[in-house]
């Protein structure tokens, strides 16, 4: 069983397996939330990270779920990088986690129960980091391995964070680096570099849970995790929905130190293409932009990618001042600025 690579029973990674934007977006055309209740404060008109349902006391209920293919070849930390991302879109809410639930679609005839059993070990381990029972679930036996989980959380409504809710004049903030989708197809094809491992599954693995502080305070006017879709396609699900534009400073945007080995060498996930095309006419790129590398970097899917915050000028040295407290360095100065609408939603600076 050691010898199993888990991505090789999947035909994409991660938040990589998501569906195109332009074929989600049909699909969904029709069936937006139709069904009106005062209760119901963020569906899925807005795609957010997350519903939320009014208690009728000052807080509401985060309701969430989130699964995909194997992003690595080890089934214990497969399970802590898809219960990380899942959990992460209630943080992305401001939110706090209360208990979560296993989706577990696992081809057994191949696979075998020890793998599945690994899995939701590590599942479990994330879970007590974030302080959250695994409380039960739900498996089929299939033909393609995926796990996830659904979350549930509470937030203070004062606190709730959407993503459409963006400030002319809002500070982009993003608390992890791009290129995971880089790395994890690396990984897919067997040519990883030893030495870039670690970085790549750390950062997997790593919890959202800033995001709950986040939601405290005012001056964050929106937040969303980016995930499938990449930097590019959050921020303009952001800019959007907002009825705004933005700019992004190529150069100020994280990107894992690794990732650079393998964009020349064309290592890139196919969903990155389908994100491009998808976000292609709403993009422009100013002089001096290494294109090339932007094309590849920004669209790149991202799993249990970071937060992105869109945060007023005043508040600005005090989220920068709680993400270093918080350990995220990779964020101390923002990667660009909500702006007033354009002939194009996004603006690539150098």
């Amino acid at each position: 069983m050691d010898t199993i690579r888990l991505t090789q029973f999947s035909s994409a990674a991660g938040c990589g397996c998501k569906m195109a934007p332009a074929a989600l977006e049909s699909i969904l055309q029709n069936s937006r939330t139709t069904f009106q209740s005062k209760e119901l404060l963020v569906g899925n008109e807005s795609s957010d990270d997350a519903a939320v349902y009014d208690w009728g006391d000052g807080t509401g209920l985060i309701t969430t779920t989130d699964f995909f293919t194997p992003i690595v070849d080890d089934a214990f930390l497969f399970g802590k990088i898809a219960a990380a991302n899942a959990i992460s879109d209630v943080y992305a809410m401001g939110g706090k986690p209360l208990l979560a639930l296993a989706i577990l679609s696992w081809p057994l005839e191949k696979l075998g129960p020890e793998l599945a059993q690994a899995v939701l070990a590590g599942a479990r381990e994330t879970c007590r980091e974030a302080g959250i029972p695994l409380a039960g679930g739900h498996s089929i036996d299939s033909s393609e391995p995926v796990f996830g989980l659904s979350v549930s959380g509470r937030v203070t409504l004062t606190d709730l964070k959407k993503n459409n809710t963006a400030q002319a004049g809002d500070y982009l903030l993003l608390t992890k680096p791009l290129g995971v989708g880089i790395l994890s197809t690396a990984e897919k094809r067997g040519v990883i570099k030893p030495e870039h491992i670690d970085e790549f599954h750390r950062q997997l693995g790593m919890l959202n849970s800033v995001g709950y502080e986040l939601g405290k305070i005012p001056g964050v006017h929106a937040l969303t995790d980016v995930t499938g879709f990449g930097l590019m396609g959050h921020l303009i699900e952001m800019a959007e929905g907002s009825a705004l534009g933005a700019e992004i400073y190529y150069s100020k945007v994280p990107i894992l130190s690794s990732v650079r080995a393998y964009l020349s060498e064309r290592i890139v996930p196919d969903a990155t293409y389908r994100n491009w095309n998808a976000y292609q006419k709403k993009v422009a790129f100013g002089p001096g932009v290494n294109v090339m590398e932007a094309f590849t970097v920004l669209p790149d899917p991202q799993t249990n990618g970071g937060l992105l915050i869109a945060v007023s000028a005043d508040a600005l040295e005090q989220v920068l001042a709680m993400l270093q407290s918080a350990g995220i360095h990779c964020c101390n100065e923002p990667i660009g600025k909500i702006i007033a609408a354009g002939e194009k939603c996004i603006q690539v600076l150098v």
